[in-house]
């Protein structure tokens, strides 16, 4: 029998006694990520820079932003005025008895979204203290018109005579919210947490280098349609000395379009910081920026697709495994740039090790060698 993870750029699969991946009898089991909650100080600003990168405005009042994809469904993002934080992610339960459930377990209870979203939701807190929103029968918008891939001669399969390709640079046209990547301090709580309340199930783990029988510090996870395929991942988790925001993927049609579009972002001027390229757990085609707010956003096409059977894989986390090709992975990617963000990082290390976390000292070296691995 072959084995789905042979190829791969990992090894091949966990050894014995290491974590499953899976919770044997979680609460409920969400079936997508429905959209990430947002604080910005400028709403004006942050809906030009949306327009940009290729969403659309569904909802503009004086103290909330709702963007959305061309894909039928509810927004993307909700950005509220604040100062600039990530609020957390909601997911989408199957029916509203899931949300009944889902309060039962946590002490919490089912409450009415405003109007313009629709819907009920119920608020929770994961381990690591991040805001966590299960929502059901929320206001769905009509699909809008996409981005059709372009067609391509492939080898000798033509599929194009006489016409050549004239990609404008224009906006990507996101269809659709994909993942979202999140730091916490109580990485291996977290995880169980999500695995265990919402049926997420972990596609592949990553563990620091030399030190995988201390356990997993990053995985990436996926929801669980039985075999319906889903993303290889909706919510990767990552080991870190303060909990934040990582970055959020954004789907768009095809490769041409993510170039095209990122050549329009940056005639803008916007930030770029890492790609283009194709990543290792995941497959896709990815290219990343910067907002004006400092927040990482990517642009990505053609993800893996994976049904409820397919098992964990394990592979050793390094900067140069991140991408099977493209150019490697910027300091600012990997948040040690200069700046805010990287000192706000190495601030946390210190009191990290100290606090209540899953950081100690041997932890705190493994993810300085990723880095520079």
């Amino acid at each position: 029998m072959t084995d789905v993870h042979e190829d791969l750029h990992h090894e091949q699969g966990a050894l014995a006694g290491e974590h499953p991946g899976r919770a044997q009898q979680p609460v409920i089991k969400v079936q997508d990520i429905a959209w990430l909650e947002l604080e910005k100080p400028d709403l004006a600003r942050a809906e030009v820079f949306a327009h940009a990168f290729g969403f659309t405005t569904t909802y503009r009042s004086a103290s909330e932003l709702n963007l959305r994809g061309s894909d039928p469904g509810a927004p993307c993002v909700i950005i509220r005025k604040g100062r600039s934080r990530f609020v957390g992610p909601a997911f989408r339960a199957a029916d509203a008895a899931d949300l009944v459930r889902l309060a039962a377990a946590t002490g919490s209870t089912v409450r009415r979204l405003p109007e313009h979203l629709g819907g009920l939701s119920v608020d929770v807190r994961e381990p690591a203290g991040a805001l966590v929103r299960v929502v059901a029968d929320t206001l769905d918008h009509e699909a809008l018109p996409s981005q059709e891939p372009l067609p391509l001669n492939v080898g000798h399969d033509l599929r194009r005579t006489n016409a050549p390709q004239r990609p404008p640079r224009r906006p990507a046209v996101v269809q659709r919210l994909g993942h979202v990547v999140l730091q916490s301090t109580r990485y291996r709580e977290s995880l169980d947490w999500y695995l265990e309340h919402l049926g997420l199930i972990v596609s592949d783990f990553l563990f620091f280098p030399g030190q995988r029988e201390r356990g997993p510090t990053m995985s990436f996870i996926r929801c669980d349609r039985g075999d319906q395929p889903a993303d290889h991942h909706t919510l990767a988790l990552t080991l870190g000395p303060r909990n934040r925001y990582v970055h959020s993927a954004y789907q768009v049609s095809d490769l041409d379009a993510l170039a095209a579009g990122g050549e329009h972002l940056r005639d803008l001027g916007y930030q770029h910081s890492w790609g283009i390229g194709r990543h290792i757990q995941g497959s896709q085609i990815f290219d990343y920026w910067r907002d004006p707010d400092g927040f990482l956003v990517e642009h990505f096409t053609d993800g893996d697709r994976f049904d409820c059977s397919l098992e964990p894989g394990w592979g050793e986390m390094t900067a140069s495994n991140l991408a099977q090709w493209g150019p490697p992975a910027t300091p600012d990617f990997l948040g040690i740039a200069p700046g805010k963000e990287s000192l706000r990082e190495a601030l946390a290390m210190i009191p990290a090790v100290r606090n209540d976390s899953e950081i100690d000292l041997n932890r705190l070296l493994g993810l300085m060698k990723v880095a520079r691995s």
